[in-house]
């Protein structure tokens, strides 16, 4: 059978063609090029980088090589307008409007299960494979993500967004284990450069860039009031709220306050409308809990689940919580026992209590007894 593989030049996808080889599977790698940092954004004169090369460039030419000893061939498509246009204008749009978007669920969905199948099924490919943490399931004849043997890389959180019809045509041998495992193995087969090499960033824009300065390119700064949320005391002022995101407390650059208690400021709230950023002091995070929320953009594999188990960052742990479906393409979520810095523009994934991710969709609004926080 003849697969298709996503190919960054990263020890996982290199590891996965050796996976499919070994299972018989007769593996071309294919390198996406999803950006064109001298179009869409200079990363020169950028102190973190160290010489001129983008590394999504230096992902290319690891691809090569191990491709080279894998014994594959090694195929480029560029997808930079696609993804432009299907995830950066959006990723930007809500970056503006003082949300913390996620753009690799966008470019999972729309780019690698998007395009990049599309081709591989009109040429001659059977299959498309990927490197990612995430196990392949099925269960009354649909096809589901599942949590993998890896608990610390799973992945399955960036592919909330697929459908049935994404997931059924793709594999996933990373599923069977583990990033040491994976590291241990480049070792043995001939490929020490890519046993420890950082995760690839694939996309060359998020790659060695300062985040802040780079979105400086596209959004103007625009300077407001940090404000203290119970008391409507200005603090400090900052350069745009959409650098900052829930819970942060490093950066604010406000300091102490004269005659006061010491304590920490975090961010409790951001009024992207009028530019201003809510901030409160001490360590309970009392104003980041939250027991409910809504999700719109709603992705489902098959089932319309009562009840889930939710994460609401990569990270994060998964809460208990009860489904409703308001309107198509939305959900509300209960969670009793609350979760810390649920954020409006991010996402919630949905699982299973065998595992299996049911889908997920957009935090477009969060709610504490009652009281709408964000």
């Amino acid at each position: 059978m003849k697969v298709l593989l996503g190919f960054s030049g990263g020890v996982d996808s290199a590891i996965s063609a050796y996976l499919l080889k070994k299972q018989g599977y007769e593996v071309t790698g294919c390198f996406m090029r999803n950006w064109d940092a001298l179009a869409n954004g200079d990363y020169l004169g950028n102190p973190t980088v160290n010489d001129s090369q983008c590394p999504q460039e230096k992902d290319y030419d690891d691809a090569k090589k191990a491709a080279a000893v894998l014994g594959i061939p090694l195929i480029r498509i560029d997808y930079v307008k696609e993804y432009w246009d299907d995830v950066f204008k959006e990723f930007l749009d809500l970056y503006a409007k003082g949300l913390t978007p996620n753009p690799d669920i966008l470019c999972n969905s729309r780019i690698k299960f998007g395009p990049f199948l599309d081709y591989a099924l009109s040429h001659g490919y059977e299959k498309i494979a990927m490197g990612h943490y995430a196990r392949k399931v099925e269960k009354d004849g649909v096809s589901y993500l599942a949590i993998p043997k890896d608990l610390d890389k799973d992945q399955t959180y960036f592919l909330l967004d697929l459908k049935e019809e994404q997931i059924a045509p793709s594999l996933f041998p990373m599923g069977e284990i583990t990033k040491k495992e994976a590291r241990a193995l480049a070792k043995e087969i001939g490929l020490p450069f890519l046993a420890e090499k950082h995760g690839s960033t694939g996309i060359c824009f998020i790659g060695e860039r300062h985040f802040r300065s780079f979105l400086t390119n596209y959004i103007p700064m625009k300077d407001g009031d940090i404000v203290e949320e119970k008391t409507g005391r200005k603090l400090g002022s900052h350069h745009g709220v959409f650098y900052y995101t829930l819970g942060q407390r490093h950066g604010l650059g406000i300091g102490g306050i004269s005659g006061e208690e010491g304590g920490r400021y975090y961010v409790t709230r951001k009024d992207a409308a009028n530019n201003i950023l809510y901030v409160q002091k001490g360590d309970g995070d009392e104003g980041l809990y939250s027991d409910e929320c809504f999700l719109s953009s709603l992705s489902l594999v098959s089932e319309r689940p009562d009840k889930v188990l939710a994460k609401f960052r990569y990270r994060s742990s998964a809460v208990e919580a009860r489904v409703e479906y308001p309107s198509a393409g939305e959900a509300r979520l209960l969670y009793p026992k609350e979760a810390k810095a649920v954020t409006p523009g991010q996402y919630a994934a949905l699982y299973s209590e065998d595992g299996r991710l049911l889908g997920g969709g957009q935090i477009a609004a969060v709610y504490h007894k009652g009281e709408r926080r964000g």
